[in-house]
C-alpha cells in the first residue's frame, strides 16, 4: 500500500529568529508581533507545539520564561514559538530564556537590550558538565587508589 506524501502548508508570518543555549539544550526562539502564535488561538507562547504552562508546569517555570516579556512590557503585545532540543527540563527553559531575550534584543536594539542585559538574559550560562578525564578511574575529578604497600 502507497503512503500518501501530505504537505503541511503554513502562511509566512513576520518573525525575528533567534537561539538560546543553555548546557546540551538548544532552543530555536520565533518571536511575532502579534498576541497568540500563528495557528495557536489565544496561546502567547509555545514550546515544541505544546502551550508553555503544559510543556514547563509550575509557577516558577511561568514566572521565569515570561520574564523577558514582563522586563521589555511585550507580554500582551507578542508571542513566541519554540523549538528546544537536549538536556533536560532545567537546561532547556535555561535555553528558552536566552532565546527569547535574544530575540527581543534584535526586534528592538535600543528599547530592549539594555534592560535585558541588566537583568542578566543575554548572558549564556556556559556551565556544562566536567568531560571524563583519562586515568581517574571512571569520573572526571576522582583519583585512583593509590596502593598501601
Amino acid at each position: 500500500m502507497a503512503k500518501a506524501i501530505v504537505k503541511k502548508t503554513t502562511t509566512k508570518a513576520n518573525y525575528t529568529y533567534a537561539v538560546g543555549r543553555r548546557k546540551t539544550a538548544n532552543a530555536r526562539v520565533r518571536i511575532y508581533k502579534s498576541a497568540s502564535v500563528p495557528g495557536f488561538d489565544g496561546i502567547q507562547l509555545t514550546v515544541n507545539g505544546k502551550p508553555a504552562d503544559v510543556y514547563f508546569p509550575g509557577e516558577t517555570s511561568k514566572a521565569a520564561y515570561r520574564k523577558p516579556f514582563i522586563l521589555t512590557e511585550t507580554l500582551t503585545k507578542m508571542s513566541a514559538s519554540v523549538v528546544v532540543l537536549g538536556s533536560g527540563k532545567k537546561g532547556q527553559l535555561d535555553a528558552t530564556i536566552h532565546g527569547i531575550a535574544r530575540a527581543l534584543a534584535l526586534l528592538d536594539r535600543d528599547a530592549y537590550r539594555a534592560t535585558l542585559k541588566t537583568a542578566g538574559l543575554l548572558t549564556r550560562d556556559a556551565r556544562a558538565k566536567q568531560r571524563r578525564m583519562i586515568g581517574t578511574g571512571g569520573k572526571s575529578r576522582r583519583t585512583k587508589q593509590s596502593p598501601k604497600r
